[in-house]
């Protein structure tokens, strides 16, 4: 089993908005490959928000429009945030794997 400092950071939070973390050594496992198929779909996401807001802010927008896509990108930008967090963890852990070992 992994020790606590080698938790997964997962992709969602819980119901309070508080992070989810893993403890697996089985990178192939059930809840790890879920982790890994809803990080393309957030990543795939934000690539395509990123791509709509460059279109909008050349066209006239109405304030509305602007809260929104700035809700949106928001909200985007905290999940790839949580992504590359997540990635940069398991980066360091798998160095300090090899280092070790």
């Amino acid at each position: 089993m992994t020790t606590s400092n080698e938790l997964r950071l997962l992709p969602w939070t819980g119901p309070d908005g508080k992070p989810c973390f893993l403890s697996t050594d089985d990178s192939g496992g059930y809840m790890s490959r879920l982790a890994d198929n809803i990080e393309s779909v957030q990543l795939g996401t934000a690539t395509e928000l990123l791509d709509y807001a460059i279109d909008m802010l050349t066209a006239d927008m109405t304030p509305d429009d602007m809260r929104l896509l700035a809700k949106n990108l928001t909200g985007a930008l905290r999940d790839t945030l949580r992504v590359a967090t997540s990635r940069g963890h398991r980066l360091s852990s798998r160095s300090t794997d090899h280092r070790s070992g």
